[in-house]
């Protein structure tokens, strides 16, 4: 992070107590949805042993007001307390990039945000650094580099679906998997090419078969399935035939995911295969005796090769390890 070092570190200026009602809330917190489960286990410790960590905040030039870099939570539970003061650490104006960087850092060990809220702050931050390199990303805000690629799939969204990942009302909030899931699918180039494809209704679509019953995709991981038959089919060049069924699959609530397997690209068998050879090797390294086979160079070398190639396949179908 040398190239943004010096712009981006904040300053110091002491720690006091002020009162709760002179603070604002962060309007460039990546933070923004606060659930109330969460904030009532911290306002019943703050009752009983009050807040122990200062806010960080600092104070706006322009305008006179303090805004609070870090310690939101602690803040809204001091107000539904009637907490008159605050102990807060105050730091110097920071810039807006200074302002995100910092807080992304705060945050690094604490609960993970929901990642829409993440995804926007993220984008403010490459627009100020004309930045969009993930890997100085990750260097910048210390966020995990899968955290980064999702983001950027978000942002890729109209606001009318962002907004449903921030709704204030964790029950109605549509899952930013979801949207990711969806992403592979929806930016493949053939069904981009298919006459009947509209990015946004099909959006629609998917998303009321995911939401309203008769439910024909349980869960957001069945992307993956439809990702999987769209390839099987590009593979066996039988996109036209693969077009037509997932049109009817779109349109229709009921038609289930299993309609776009085509005889030609089945894998569903071979993929059973698989597994069955997957759980016979499982079960013969799980009784290796170490100590037996410990100069059993060959052996370990074979080992170290499956794990390299189980760790590329498992990268090249973006699951986590």
């Amino acid at each position: 992070m040398e190239k943004y070092e010096h712009e981006l570190r904040t300053e110091g200026i002491g720690v006091k107590n002020v009162p709760t009602l002179e603070l604002k809330p962060n309007p460039h917190n990546p933070r923004m949805l606060f659930d109330r489960k969460p904030l009532g286990i911290l306002r019943d410790s703050i009752k009983r042993v009050g807040i122990l960590v200062p806010l960080t905040v600092y104070r706006e030039r322009k305008t006179g007001h303090m805004f609070i870099l870090d310690g939101q939570r602690r803040w809204i539970c001091a107000q539904e307390l009637k907490l008159e003061t605050v102990p807060v650490n105050e730091v110097a104006e920071p810039s807006l990039a200074q302002n995100i960087v910092t807080m992304f850092q705060i945050h690094k060990l604490r609960q993970d945000w929901e990642l829409m809220p993440t995804a926007l702050k993220l984008e403010v931050l490459m627009r100020e650094l004309k930045e969009n390199n993930v890997a100085r990303l990750v260097e910048l805000t210390t966020l995990d580099g899968a955290v980064v690629v999702r983001c950027k799939k978000l942002l890729y969204y109209p606001k009318r679906y962002q907004d449903m990942m921030l709704d204030a009302n964790p029950d109605k909030r549509v899952k930013a998997d979801f949207f990711i899931e969806l992403y592979s699918v929806i930016t493949d180039r053939d069904l981009k090419r298919m006459p009947w494809f509209r990015r946004d209704p099909f959006i629609d679509q998917m998303l009321g078969k995911y939401l309203i019953a008769p439910k024909t995709i349980k869960s957001v991981t069945d992307f993956r399935l439809i990702k999987q038959h769209m390839s099987n089919a590009r593979k066996a060049g039988k996109q036209h035939q693969l077009s037509s069924r997932l049109q009817r699959f779109a349109e229709k609530r009921e038609v289930p995911i299993e309609t776009l397997e085509l005889s030609e690209a089945k894998v569903h068998a071979a993929a059973s295969k698989i597994v069955r050879d997957v759980v016979r090797i499982r079960t013969a390294i799980d009784q290796i005796d170490v100590e037996r086979y410990y100069g059993e160079g060959e052996l370990w070398d074979a080992l170290i090769e499956l794990m390299r190639l189980l760790q590329q396949k498992l990268r090249e179908a973006d699951k986590r390890i």
